[in-house]
């Protein structure tokens, strides 16, 4: 009788915490509830339902700028507004599955039709789900023979949310795409896809928090299970950051492309902001992008609480990193205007021609997803589209070059083969696209020449592909208003003195907050960034050492400074230059 108690108070109690789900929005991290749920709790493995051992072929895990056949999504009430806000955005791009608690149903299309959201691309599966958190335990694509034979693979999520843990169960069996599961000994998994990252060719990224969550397991266990289910062969780990709580890189981290991380800044010593320089720098002295080169670096910076606190002071995990990409879409999460402005022309600047889209996350949202520990890449994932065109191309830099034809190299890839590839360039953002053609050079690479130009144009362009089956695909995506570009600088030391540069305004101007000063950098160019006050005394040094080359974007905090009217002045070799800047 004694045991027959404790089993009918231990059920009574998980069902309270069941109960106490449909009341309480679970948030990101573990509760209280479920870290004594966690010392006994046993994970679901053997009796799941899909395909556990390795899918055979030739595996490659999809990088999220490819193209998005669904984008699946969570709905929670207490979220509403944000879900069917991203809902919105998504449906102009491709279709969105919802999963929905039964009893949420109609409430959730009675919010849906009242914002005016056209159904056509919604489709419903109506079960039980614990959370919103839906990237952290959705199944994630992975092409079994490359480019072709789509599949999802998952894994043990690592909470006790046994109806989340089989959502990737149902979106197998509402689109038909096979499941493979990491979920049974010896290559059973616990993972999070809020802490991962692919490029497409190979590479994965995470926090040590998969080692941590996997241990007895090795180090090389993990990566060859990674490898057999979903064709990583190199892993990056990287060390856990002190104040974010779940360690889930996909809050400071982006990969925008191939070979550019998008990565938050802090101010220098707050918060996560030393461990995130510290795990950069080691990504960048010990690997190259699937190019063979250094990856580039953008930098976005992390805004703070309406109070000024960061997370190390008590301020929420506020970041631009976690965004979502539907086809030409780009979903990121939005705070407040002083700090939304730099992040959209930021990203806009790196990804030009995409549909930035901002939705709040924060106080004017009324639900404040933020403070429940995520943002908009943490309650989205996406499923690839069943045939795939791979374009992947490394951009071209400016030159010096105005003699010799600027050669373009890709790699182009699809089921049936490529008929043609072509490059379409441009002179000036005004100027018409012309086209030259791209010569097979040997398997699936591509080559062309955009001919010669004079000192000071500017390129823009894109690349088409054509398959054997009549599939087009252009790269970037949204082309011709999206496109890569290129500047002819000529020679800086013959022409030194006939050198015209640019000057970058500093925004926002008036400024309040985070302020952005953009320098283009020239090969060899070393000087500083300073700032004087209205009486000309030098009252910041922002920068001071070799300028990078190509444009950087370097931070300053308004609010550190007195109102009044300041001068930035660009000192180097190459050049003096000086912009007045209002501080209100």
């Amino acid at each position: 009788m004694k045991y027959i108690l404790l089993i009918f108070a231990g059920w009574i109690s998980c069902f309270a915490y069941v109960i106490s789900q449909e009341e309480t929005p679970l948030p990101k991290w573990l509760t209280e509830e479920e870290k004594q749920l966690m010392q006994t709790y046993s994970f679901s493995t053997g009796e799941r339902a899909g395909i556990k051992t390795p899918p055979q072929g030739n595996l490659r895990n999809m990088a999220e700028w490819e193209e998005v056949e669904y984008l699946v999504v969570a709905w929670v009430n207490n979220y509403s507004n944000t879900i069917s806000s991203i809902i919105e955005a998504a449906v102009e791009e491709c279709k969105v599955i919802v999963v929905v608690r039964p009893q949420n149903y109609n409430g959730m299309l009675n919010t849906l039709q009242n914002k005016g959201i056209p159904l056509t691309n919604v489709e419903i599966i109506q079960r039980n789900v614990n959370s919103i958190w839906i990237r952290d335990y959705a199944g994630n694509p992975v092409y079994k023979d490359w480019n072709d034979s789509l599949i999802l693979v998952d894994w043990i999520y690592n909470r006790p949310r046994p109806d989340d843990n089989t959502v990737a169960e149902a979106h197998s069996n509402h689109t038909g795409i096979p499941l493979y599961q990491m979920t049974e000994s010896p290559t059973d998994i616990i993972g999070t896809g809020g802490n991962w990252m692919q490029d497409g060719f190979g590479t994965g990224f995470s926090s040590e928090l998969i080692l941590d969550e996997n241990a007895p397991k090795s180090e090389a266990q993990v990566d060859q299970i990674f490898e057999d289910f979903m064709g990583i062969d190199r892993y990056i780990k990287m060390t856990n950051l002190p104040y974010d709580g779940i360690h889930h890189i996909d809050m400071h981290m982006k990969l925008l492309d191939e070979e550019t991380l998008l990565v938050s800044e802090y101010p220098e010593g707050v918060a996560d902001g030393p461990q995130i320089e510290a795990n950069l720098q080691y990504v960048l002295d010990n690997f190259n992008s699937v190019y063979g080169t250094p990856y580039k670096v953008i930098r976005i910076p992390a805004p703070p609480s309406t109070s000024g606190l960061y997370p190390d002071a008590g301020g929420w995990y506020r970041t631009y990193a976690n965004q979502t990409v539907v086809n030409n879409t780009i979903l990121v999460p939005f705070y407040r205007e002083e700090y939304d402005t730099i992040a959209r022309r930021i990203i806009e600047t790196a990804k030009p021609g995409y549909n930035v889209i901002g939705i709040n996350v924060d106080y004017e949202s009324g639900e404040q997803l933020i403070g429940a520990g995520g943002a908009i890449h943490c309650i989205t994932h996406t499923i690839g589209v069943q045939d795939p065109m791979i374009i992947s191309h490394q951009r071209l830099v400016d030159t010096y070059d105005a003699v010799n034809p600027y050669q373009v190299d890709a790699y182009l890839s699809h089921r049936s083969g490529i008929a043609s590839a072509t490059i379409h360039y441009k002179i000036g953002e005004t100027g018409t696209y012309q086209s030259v053609p791209m010569a097979n050079v040997g398997g699936e690479d591509w080559q062309g020449l955009i001919p010669a130009q004079s000192t000071g144009s500017e390129i823009f362009y894109y690349i088409e592909g054509v398959a054997n089956s009549g599939k087009t695909m252009t790269r970037p995506m949204p082309a011709p208003d999206g496109y890569w570009k290129f500047t002819i600088l000529g020679d800086p030391i013959s022409n030194l003195e006939e050198m015209t540069i640019e000057q970058l305004a500093i925004y926002p101007n008036p400024a309040t907050a985070i302020t952005v000063i953009p320098v283009e950098g020239f090969s060899g160019e070393t000087g500083r960034i300073e700032i004087f006050d209205g009486a000309g005394r030098l009252v910041q040094t922002v920068f001071e050492g070799v300028f990078v080359d190509g444009l950087k974007n370097h931070f300053i905090h308004a609010q550190d400074l007195s109102s009044g009217t300041y001068t930035v002045k660009i000192s180097s070799n190459y050049r003096v230059q000086s912009q007045r800047l209002v501080v209100l």
